[in-house]
């Protein structure tokens, strides 16, 4: 099977990868790409001093840069969504890491079940604020630090018509709702996906799918939980 990634560079070789192991052929449309903060990233870790929470792997990358500044915060727990973000602070170094299966307001509600407060999220711009909006609902104490940002990218437009026209994909994987609205906002990609009857647009959430055009959800499927190994399961 043919599948377009719309995922970051960086993401998107990763998940490319998988796929082949699975015997499938991977498309790359990068759509996004992550601008990190290393000051806002070390600001957060030197002027706190409890837990950690990330919703994204991307937040906890941005930690790499500190370097040997990070050592002394290795120690700290970690609360992440996804096994995904949950590796990536295993690579860095932190030791003590629990993983939600779910999304942010499931992880909101480990977080809360283990009377953990004061902790500092680890954020992007832009974000959903489901995670956020439940610490509030149950009375949590945080700090949010912006510690990256995702920059639009804009591909060619006959780069993007070539890849759905000349044997075009048979599946689109879609991350994030912001990627999933920066490739229908070109314009001749909803015309061209419709002329695909069999095209599948597989998202990792509900709020990711919201994003697509009322006349392609025939073609919507969504993981059946937030995260890679469930979301490439569909294909």
């Amino acid at each position: 099977m043919r599948v377009l990634v719309t995922r970051p560079a960086h993401s998107g070789e990763r998940t490319a990868q998988r796929l082949r192991e699975l015997g499938h052929e991977p498309l790359l449309l990068p759509l996004t790409r992550p601008v990190h903060d290393m000051a806002a990233a070390r600001q957060a870790l030197e002027t706190t001093a409890g837990p950690i929470a990330a919703t994204s792997a991307e937040a906890v990358r941005s930690l790499e840069p500190l370097g040997e500044a990070l050592s002394r915060h290795l120690s700290r727990h970690v609360f992440a969504v996804g096994e995904t973000t949950a590796d990536e602070a295993r690579r860095l170094g932190f030791r003590s890491v629990t993983a939600s299966s779910g999304s942010g307001r499931e992880l909101a509600d480990l977080i809360a079940a283990d009377n953990i407060d004061g902790l500092v999220y680890l954020a992007g711009n832009p974000r959903a604020e489901t995670f956020e909006a439940r610490l509030k609902e149950l009375g949590r104490h945080f700090s949010v630090a912006e510690c990256y940002r995702m920059e639009p990218l804009a591909p060619n437009p006959e780069t993007v018509t070539a890849l759905l026209t000349n044997n075009p994909p048979d599946a689109v994987l879609f991350y994030s709702r912001q990627t999933a609205g920066n490739l229908f906002n070109i314009p001749q990609v909803e015309p061209l996906l419709l002329r695909l009857p069999k095209i599948r647009l597989i998202c990792l959430s509900n709020t990711v799918a919201e994003a697509v055009p009322p006349l392609l959800r025939r073609a919507l499927e969504i993981s059946p939980l937030p995260d890679e190994k469930s979301l490439l399961s569909l294909l």
